[in-house]
């Protein structure tokens, strides 16, 4: 990384003693970045808040007052009791959306002794009190019963990592985005669970389904309006890279419940007890907020302290963190030898045969 270039022997090492915490006057790349060595007075600024479940008020109140508004495209189911001349007939071979009438596009329907009237825009209770006023001019007492055969023209489009994307409809009960999940059959394997979106006429909002589903946190749940997009990204950008002096340098996956520096370190292995620097291990995550033109924040644990696995268990990970583990002053001797001693034996063997030709001679 650009970050820990510039080293003049094998075997990588960023080494920032003597040097100044923030602001340092060096002019090197640490003009760049704000340092911090790793404390608990640290892991108290940067550990995230702990979401605790919360109740929904709006939610309940949108649900309560919600009802289905009829729209062009709908199919309506409408009776007549006692009159079946006016209700057309489903039949053994005819779905009730096929026996039903349709939403033209102008919003209107045709019903018989009625004529045409505007339907789309109101609600079920609404068309049903106008066909009762115009079908008492020649009925007694009608009762009508308006329901919706098909559900045509509401929808809402669930994309991204779920078992089954696609077009749901929006039906006289309330769509909200854990039905929606749910009725997409639940999230894929390569979900991330803290990073649904719902795009609403260019506005775009951003939710927790963890903090939804494990948190019990219900302001992460909305309800659903007309052409909603619901979007589930997947979890490749939820990596940790580890590097350095560790056993098995690897890509870690976070997975939904997330991953500290103990649980890193842990699963490549640990660090390399023979080369590696006990003081030198670094957490380097990228700044993208910083108004100071920091490009990262550079976090130092010393696990040569007793303290430092708790404090390592207590600091939780960022994706696309770097953990880098430098390597001790004779880890670095033994890497020069390593890369040297070829060339010498290669020279002194060469040295040896021209001696011996010289000899010869």
């Amino acid at each position: 990384m650009f970050f820990l270039s510039g080293c003049s022997m094998p075997g990588m090492h960023l080494n920032i003693k003597n040097k100044e915490i923030k602001n340092t006057k060096n002019e090197s790349i640490l003009n760049k970045v704000n340092i911090y060595y790793l404390d608990s007075s640290v892991i108290n600024k940067v550990r995230k808040k702990e979401v605790k479940a919360k109740t929904n008020e709006q939610l309940q109140t949108d649900i309560n007052n919600y009802s289905y508004i009829v729209g062009p495209t709908d199919v309506l189911n409408i009776t007549v009791w006692n009159h079946p001349e006016l209700t057309i007939p489903q039949g053994p071979e005819r779905t009730p959306e096929e026996a039903g009438t349709r939403v033209h596009a102008d919003g209107r329907i045709f019903y018989p002794y009625v004529g045409f009237i505007h339907v789309a825009g109101h609600k079920l209770s609404y068309i049903q009190s106008v066909l009762t006023k115009k079908l008492a001019r020649y009925i007694e007492m009608p009762q009508i019963e308006v329901s919706v055969a098909a559900y045509k023209s509401k929808q809402v489009y669930v994309t991204g990592s779920v078992k089954l994307p696609g077009e749901q409809a929006i039906t006289d009960k309330a769509l909200t985005l854990l039905l929606a999940i749910n009725k997409a059959r639940g999230f894929s394997i390569d979900a991330d669970w803290h990073n649904v979106t719902v795009t609403r006429n260019n506005n775009v909002i951003h939710l927790s389904a963890y903090d939804l589903i494990q948190n019990g946190d219900l302001t992460q749940n909305i309800l659903l309006k007309n052409n909603d997009i619901i979007h589930i990204a997947n979890n490749d950008d939820l990596k940790v890279f580890v590097m350095g002096e560790v056993n098995n340098p690897q890509t870690l996956q976070i997975d939904r419940s997330g991953m500290n520096l103990t649980e890193a370190l842990s699963t490549v292995g640990g660090i390399n007890e023979i080369s590696a620097d006990a003081e030198g291990v670094f957490v380097i995550r990228i700044n993208k907020e910083d108004k100071e033109d920091k490009v990262a924040d550079i976090y130092q644990l010393n696990m040569k302290s007793a303290a430092a696995m708790i404090i390592a268990n207590q600091f939780e990970l960022n994706p696309q963190d770097i953990i880098y583990v430098t390597a001790s002053p004779m880890g670095r001797w033994n890497r020069v030898m390593a890369q040297v001693l070829p060339t010498i034996t290669n020279f002194t063997t060469l040295t040896q045969g021209v001696d011996y030709y010289t000899d010869l001679k």
